[in-house]
Order: C-alpha cells, then structure tokens, then sequence
C-alpha cells in the first residue's frame, strides 16, 4: 500500500469524525474543525501532536521521525511530527491522536 492509498483509507476511518481531505502547503491534509491535523509530504505522514505531549515524545522517538518542515528550510512546526512509511502501521495511531488533539 503506497503512503497516498494508506492517507486514504485513514481519512475514510476518520470521516465518521468530521475528518476531510484537502490541501495545505500544496501537499494533501487531513482536516476537521477547519483545521489540519496531518499531513503527508512524500513517504512522511506529519502529525500536529501538540509539542511537550507524551504521543509527540512517542512519535519523534521512532528511527527517522523529524519535526516537520513543510517548507524544507530549516523551520519545523515544533506541533508536528513527520512519521516515515517505515512505521506506517502505527499512522492511523497517530492521526487518531492528533485529531483528538483538536477537540481539546
């Protein structure tokens, strides 16, 4: 399954939630509230996980997670976490979290 098929069929188990897809910084989002909450840039799947939480600390812990950079000069979203496809099994865990994170 590509990272695009796996973005997906995340947004379709999300849609019961209010979640859509759409575009933010010309890469494809996940959204609701009118607000992104993941975000996928090549074979990396970005979170807005909410800096200092337990599930960014989580997230930024696996091999080659990064903050995100969706401009790719050197000024990350310190919120987000970029979740390489290696550990694309846990992407619907994390989308999960961040969307939670906005309802709060």
């Amino acid at each position: 399954m590509t990272p695009d098929d796996l973005l997906d069929e995340i947004a379709a188990d999300l849609a019961i939630r209010g979640a859509t897809s759409g575009a933010m910084f010309g890469k494809r989002v996940l959204k609701a509230h009118g607000k992104a909450f993941a975000c996928l840039k090549g074979d990396l799947l970005a979170f807005r996980l909410g800096d200092g939480t337990p599930t960014h600390a989580d997230a930024l812990a696996l091999p080659g997670a990064e903050l995100f950079d969706p401009s790719g000069k050197d000024r990350p979203f310190k919120d987000w976490v970029a979740v390489p496809a290696a550990h694309a099994e846990q992407w619907p865990g994390y989308a999960e979290a961040a969307l939670d994170g906005l309802t709060r």
